[in-house]
């Protein structure tokens, strides 16, 4: 049977042979974990994204929710599939014992949702969502919060929600405008509203827990006066029962080019007056606790795009492996059987272009579940530092990257089946809609760019970068045992060198109060510190791949072979082109900048 939603030999050698997985058992927190266990999570997640969220992917997208009366209506198939990866424990996956997780590694747990993401996105999206706002109460807030909102959340009865984006503000946080009242008994009343609210509302749950930015009277302005604010769709009695109905109104749904089978939802707060919210941390650092749901999502977006494109990879290969059409340039008789259309060379470019974003980027996003391992489980206070300041660097990457190369990745699936590709009868034209909002949601592509050039690269003395260099080069020195790695490794190292001199030329400008010229063509800057970065992901998974071929396992040579050969595409086809992005910021070119409103 072929594998549609990743290739299991790829996950193994990912994270027994690149990342080592296993390694992570050594620590007092996975003791009690061992391959076994892993491995028996891996299944479990497969079985019950096989079984009952890729079925309805397709529905989801043909049936988008509707609303009726108030409320928003789902197709049926979602809910068994959500109450599944409820009752396996995933929703819990990292959670300790003690609170009724699976104790997993972040690693493991990547792994495991790896396989909804690619099954069905949008369904996936529910129980992630509220992954992320209750880990954001158990870290900022109260026992009382944690008892009367965490606990309903960890059991899978509450869902959860992130509520920043205003009509008016968009990106911009700072101008948000909801405010949020004192009342007498220590609680809140909030008012505004928030739009395009994934899992705003829906029937799946008993309540939904709002995560919501909004300003107290006494604010500051700019982003140093939002406060974070919990605000349930249904009041909670002391007694965990549910009360009234919360001052929270579905205004209406977005009708979206993808991800149809998410609620993207306009919320109204307060239309009455009476939208009771909880603060939660100190008031006025909102931002910085929402920081922590925010960065999250962005590791979530980031493989969410990963899996699209993953699926849309295997998709197109099987295809070409089963389409025939056409003869070789060099075979001339029509009499002869035409061959399948992986044997045309401008196919296998399309399919290993594809192969190399989205196992580099697949590679990306496990490396940095694993980091966020490490923050937590490292024996020091200083290695645990170290981990987190490089997660913190390449956080913009692996959100943004993945949503740019994995998107091409699937146009290029598109492309391989032609006019097929292009109906609705073949499912890549739906991988291609559902991944185009990656690159916008949790932070647009531009706005990655300036995080990444205008704060993480000089954050804490440039801590993160000098580590990520560090790291570069031992595995460049490690490729060195294996000539055949020479073409590849060159590259890498020419390309790290010239960046590193537009690195500080940049960082320069900037501390010389040069803002605008310096972060005018950022996204160019992104661009090349993803391939920087994804080139030595693929020249590691090179080294790996190496060493498979060096224990002489005849059944696993042709997967190594093609490790080395997408290693080869993506040093030698795709890193040296960076070089003329760098030219452009070398020079400062002002050719964006200075274009003017009138001349458009």
């Amino acid at each position: 049977m072929s594998e549609t939603l990743l290739s299991s030999r790829n996950l193994a050698f990912e994270l027994y042979e690149v990342l080592d997985a296993e390694g992570l058992t050594q620590r007092e927190r996975f003791a009690e974990h061992n391959r076994e266990t892993f491995d028996a999570a891996i299944s479990t997640a497969r079985t019950i994204a096989e079984k009952y969220f890729a079925p309805h992917n397709r529905k989801n997208d043909e049936n988008e929710p509707r609303y009726e009366d108030g409320k928003a209506i789902l197709i049926p198939e979602v809910k068994p599939a959500v109450d599944a990866f409820l009752e396996a424990g995933f929703l819990n996956a990292a959670r300790s014992f003690e609170a009724g997780g699976m104790q997993l590694p972040t690693l493991l747990s990547q792994a495991c949702f790896a396989h909804f993401q690619a099954a069905n996105a949008a369904s996936t999206s529910y129980p992630f969502l509220t992954m992320g706002a209750a880990n954001l109460i158990e870290s900022f807030g109260t026992e009382e919060q944690k008892q009367r909102f965490l606990q309903p959340m960890i059991e899978g009865r509450f869902f959860g929600t992130m509520a920043l984006t205003e009509p008016h503000a968009g990106s911009s946080l700072s101008d948000i405008r909801t405010r949020a009242e004192p009342a007498a008994d220590g609680s809140y009343r909030l008012k505004g509203n928030k739009i395009f609210i994934s899992g705003g509302d829906h029937p799946l749950s008993e309540n939904i827990v709002h995560m919501v930015l909004a300003k107290l009277p006494d604010a500051p302005a700019g982003v140093k006066g939002i406060s974070l604010f919990i605000v349930p769709k249904f009041l909670v009695n002391d007694d965990g029962s549910l009360g009234a109905r919360n001052d929270v109104l579905l205004a209406g749904l977005f009708h979206k080019m993808g991800w149809r089978g998410t609620t993207s939802t306009a919320l109204n707060f307060g239309d009455n007056g009476h939208c009771v919210g909880y603060l939660v941390g100190k008031p006025h650092q909102g931002l910085s606790c929402m920081f922590q749901m925010m960065n999250e999502a962005r590791i979530g977006v980031g493989m969410g795009a990963v899996m699209l494109g993953y699926a849309g990879y295997l998709y197109s290969l099987e295809y070409a492996r089963e389409r025939p059409q056409g003869r070789l340039p060099d075979s001339k008789d029509p009499s002869t059987a035409p061959v399948s259309i992986i044997q045309h060379a401008d196919i296998k470019r399309m399919l290993l272009t594809q192969k190399a974003y989205v196992e580099g980027a697949f590679d990306l996003g496990l490396f940095a579940a694993r980091l966020f391992d490490d923050t937590t489980t490292l024996a020091t206070d200083v290695e645990r530092k170290h981990a987190h300041e490089l997660l913190d660097l390449l956080t913009p990457i692996v959100k943004s990257w993945p949503s740019e190369f994995c998107l091409k990745a699937n146009e290029l699936a598109i492309q391989i089946l032609g006019g097929h590709g292009y109906t609705r009868e073949y499912p890549v034209e739906q991988y291609y809609r559902d991944n185009r909002l990656n690159p916008i949601h949790e932070g647009t592509h531009g706005i990655q760019s300036l995080d990444l050039l205008g704060r993480k690269l000089a954050q804490n003395g440039g801590a993160g970068l000098k580590q990520l260099i560090r790291l570069i080069a031992e595995t460049g020195a490690r490729a060195q045992q294996y000539p055949s790695l020479k073409a590849m490794r060159e590259p890498l190292e020419q390309l790290v060198a010239r960046l590193q001199s537009v690195t500080i030329g940049l960082l320069t400008d900037l501390a010389q109060g040069k803002v605008n010229s310096s972060l005018a063509n950022s996204a160019l800057y992104l661009k090349v510190f993803g391939h920087t970065v994804i080139g030595w992901r693929w020249l590691e998974q090179a080294i790996r791949a190496e060493e498979g071929l060096a224990k002489g396992n005849a059944a696993d040579t042709a997967f190594y072979k093609g490790k080395l050969q997408a290693a080869r595409y993506f040093l030698t086809w795709e890193v040296p082109g960076c070089h003329h992005e760098l030219a452009i910021l070398e020079a400062r070119d002002d050719t964006c900048l200075g274009m003017q409103d009138e001349w458009f």
